[in-house]
């Protein structure tokens, strides 16, 4: 498989060395899978670190809270019975209920604990992941069999305000429609074949393969979706829905081990998904993308601009292969 990236270059005087002459770059590369292309923007410093008080902002927002435990059971929705007789799913700490903001067909939001208002990124443990996975994988379940045209499932997370998400406490949401979004529909027409060539050549470069964990291959994306993107791809699944309590406890420690990567990078915020397709979608495999958010700060820099919202091109500051060289190692062999 061909993996695309061209280097453009650009002439200017430059008012720090005297008016000289001064030659700049960008590289600009393709997504194998769905063309999609990114900019690696080098020493650009896009993605700052930051000494910003979050624990200091969770006292202040706790008190409000409809995620906590003094208020959840009484604020947030319930399943309809036909969906789930308790209401609410539980596994371990986590709690699954209806979103109360209609995203999708269906969405439910799960917080890892009620407790948990704040989860630094360095905290956050296998079991904290596999459990509240756990509820959306039946959930989704439980939806594709209810509801035979809700087919197209994602599990995704807006982790701190720079992420998009309205409310502090740290949780996971899903989405489940009868048609697919932009992504799931770029991914699915990936051509027959060609999941099996992008994973079996970024293992044979080993640049960016960060390793296996059993039955997930982890990799620092070759063309990133948004910053120290880190991409999963589970070969012969096509929905979270078909995940089992194995699978899932192995997608838990994978998304730990890249959350506490990104928290060594100094990085707090980040928007995960997990792009489902319909059972049986020929030649498709379970993706999952994690991207790194700006950290919050009184004033700040949005990460996104017009390149990601309007032109669907990712502009980062560092490269995969600085990504994977910091990550290799968390991810099995």
């Amino acid at each position: 498989m061909e993996l695309k990236r061209e280097v453009l270059s650009s002439q200017f005087l430059d008012p720090r060395r005297d008016f000289q002459p001064t030659t700049g770059s960008v590289e600009v590369r393709w997504d194998p899978l769905t063309g999609r292309a990114s900019r690696l923007v080098q020493g650009s410093n896009l993605l700052p670190t930051s000494n910003f008080d979050l624990a200091a902002l969770a006292e202040e927002t706790r008190g409000s809270c409809f995620f906590c435990p003094e208020r959840v059971e009484q604020v947030t929705p319930t399943l309809p019975p036909e969906l789930h007789p308790d209401g609410r799913i539980r596994r371990g700490r986590a709690l699954l209920f209806p979103n109360i903001v209609t995203y999708a067909q269906y969405s439910a939001v799960s917080v890892y604990s009620p407790d948990l208002h704040f989860i630094p990124l360095e905290h956050m443990t296998p079991r904290l992941l596999a459990d509240n996975l756990a509820t959306q994988v039946e959930f989704a379940g439980t939806v594709m069999r209810h509801d035979g045209r809700a087919q197209w499932a994602s599990i995704n997370a807006n982790h701190m305000l720079p992420s998009g998400s309205s409310l502090f406490h740290p949780h996971i949401q899903s989405s489940i429609d009868p048609f697919p979004s932009t992504v799931q529909r770029l991914l699915v027409e990936v051509g027959g074949g060609q999941f099996e060539d992008y994973l079996a050549t970024e293992q044979r470069l080993g640049e960016r393969y960060l390793g296996g964990t059993g039955r997930v291959a982890w990799l620092a994306s070759f063309a990133p979706l948004g910053f120290n993107e880190v991409r999963a791809l589970v070969p012969g699944l096509c929905s979270p829905a078909e995940m089992d309590d194995e699978l899932v406890e192995e997608l838990g420690a994978g998304i730990a081990a890249a959350l506490n990567l990104y928290a060594e990078l100094g990085q707090q915020s980040f928007n995960l998904a997990v792009y489902g397709a319909p059972l049986r979608t020929d030649g498709y495999m379970l993706t999952l993308s994690l991207i790194c958010r700006s950290n919050v700060e009184p004033l700040y820099r949005a990460d996104g601009t017009y390149f990601e919202r309007l032109h669907w091109q990712a502009m980062v500051d560092s490269t995969p292969e600085a990504l994977a060289e910091r990550g290799r190692g968390r991810f099995g062999r």
